[in-house]
């Protein structure tokens, strides 16, 4: 598809009067057609402070309705948002920011002294949604008296920049990665398609906005549907299992720490959870563990992968089989294209091994204004390269081996540590396990791992050795083990393993990041 339909404009014309946002602050509701309006008027008077199509515009705030009303009123103008990483202090967003072009940043009152802050350094302006938990918004009262005149996108470019997320890069300046109108189709076709979203879907939003499973995952596929979202300033698991309770919500997504927060909830077991009827999860493998235990409460955690790069979603496990194929992502989704090729270039035909490669109309055309990262990104013929390495089974369904900058050598020997992570979490004391590569003067690298028990348990680390003889090969088990309360996390929640490698090299622990 070449052209697409303004996304706000179109759901309102469909659907007016139906919910489209819950506001669970202040408990103030959002129609369709509320958002079409709130974003025409707030595109007049984006346009009217001089904006123009391609200025950025920065986003710094907390998850909120009017985020969403930013993004539509970006399609109907041809601005381009791009969301901050809240939990960076100002001296690290503010290159950021420099390097991004931003001439306005939309804060809320939770960032407002630190958007005030930046934009002194930078000389960007302010637009604020004003006080979190406030019943009425600093907006409101702009919105207000914007003129109401409506601006419909009508055909939009599918391949067009609309909005940018940036990497979490562990060195440098993280990159734009180009978000457009038909990457989000095609993400909703194929989340929907194996969530079996509808009209009926309530969600509930609370991953980081400035991450593309804040938006994508699947708020963006629910809205797109008529369905209906709760949002929350983020996540908290008693929150959530009441609106569970509740029945105010039939669909999710999460990350293996949210399901893993919600589980060792003391609530979780007076949660009826009868009208949830999709979890899905990402971030990384769901543990055996965890999958158990949601299956005990008639609900199946479904396990997938994507990048911010491909929409992002690409693979989801079907409920049919998530327990007889525990650790699988499933298989590619509808509209993507994967494929596996080996350290020579070549394909993997067949059940194998080697790096994950995609293609389809959910890939990223690219990283604004770095051509010389997007020709990196890309084979000659035009697969993104994942840089993960995943395996293939005998029916068809895929499992991420590892990341390939985290395999280290041992002697010789290929680790991968998601599999020695696997091993350990099967531990009865060990909630979760995290193993980095760190130099040896023998065997060149080694493992480390980083272990967090289970709630009352107790370990004594010099027996993990034996205990690991059993089940995974002598060059795999680590060298060393340390139980810690907590690991340095992204957003996203995942861990940031590169931290971890450092303060090893440098002997610290996970508290000292």
């Amino acid at each position: 598809m070449e052209f697409l339909t303004d996304m706000a404009a179109k759901r309102a014309e469909l659907t007016p009067d139906a919910v489209a946002f819950t506001d669970h602050d202040t408990g103030r509701s959002f129609t369709f057609g509320e958002v079409n309006s709130r974003a025409s008027r707030l595109g007049n008077v984006l346009l009217e402070r001089g904006l123009a199509e391609g200025d950025r515009v920065a986003v710094l705030c907390l998850n909120h309705p009017d985020f969403f009303v930013l993004l539509f009123a970006a399609q109907k103008t041809g601005l381009l948002p791009v969301p901050l990483n809240w939990r960076q202090p100002v001296a690290e967003l503010k290159p950021v920011l420099e390097a991004s072009g931003a001439r306005l940043i939309f804060h809320d009152g939770a960032f407002a002294e630190k958007a005030a802050e930046l934009a002194e350094e930078t000389g960007a302006g302010l637009m604020a949604l004003g006080a979190m938990g406030a019943s009425g918004s600093a907006l409101d009262e702009i919105l207000q008296a914007a003129s109401p005149a409506a601006i419909a996108a009508g055909r939009i470019k599918a391949s067009a920049p609309w909005y940018l997320m940036l990497t979490s890069g562990t060195t440098g300046l993280p990159k734009a990665v180009i978000q457009t109108a038909g990457m989000a189709y095609a993400n909703m076709i194929n989340y929907s398609q194996a969530a079996g979203l509808t009209a009926g879907d309530r969600s509930v939003n609370f991953l980081p906005l400035f991450h593309t499973a804040g938006i994508n995952l699947p708020t963006l596929p629910v809205f797109l549907n008529g369905g209906s979202s709760t949002i929350l300033r983020k996540f908290d698991a008693d929150v959530v299992l009441d609106l569970i309770d509740a029945g105010e919500v039939t669909s999710f997504f999460g990350v293996p720490a949210i399901y893993q927060a919600l589980a060792l909830s003391d609530r979780i077991d007076r949660t009826d959870f009868s009208s949830v009827r999709y979890l899905g999860c990402g971030g990384a493998p769901v543990p055996g563990h965890l999958l158990t235990d949601f299956q005990k409460r008639g609900v199946t955690i479904c396990n997938g992968m994507g990048m911010t790069e491909t929409g992002p979603t690409v693979f989801l496990m079907d409920k049919p089989h998530a327990g007889a194929k525990i650790g699988s992502v499933g298989k590619p989704q509808i509209l993507t294209e994967v494929r596996l090729a080996d350290a020579e270039g070549g394909v993997v035909v067949g059940p194998g091994e080697g790096e994950v490669q995609f293609r389809g109309p959910n890939i990223t055309p690219g990283y604004m204004d770095n051509p010389q990262a997007t020709a990196e990104a890309f084979t000659v013929d035009g697969w993104l390269k994942s840089g993960d390495v995943g395996r293939r089974d005998e029916d068809g369904y895929y499992y991420i081996v590892d990341r390939l900058k985290d395999m280290y050598i041992s002697g010789g020997e290929n680790v991968y540590p998601a599999e020695v992570e696997k091993v350990l979490v099967s531990h009865p004391a060990i909630l979760e396990a995290v193993v980095v590569g760190v130099p040896d003067n023998t065997w060149g690298e080694t493992g480390a791992a980083f272990l967090i028990l289970r709630p009352g348990e107790n370990l004594h680390t010099d027996d993990l050795p034996g205990w690991c003889r059993s089940r995974i090969a002598p060059y795999k088990i680590p060298k060393s083990f340390s139980v810690v309360d907590d690991l340095p996390r992204t957003a996203a929640g995942k861990v940031r393993k590169n931290l971890l490698k450092d303060m090893t090299c440098a002997d610290k622990t996970p508290e000292d990041a």
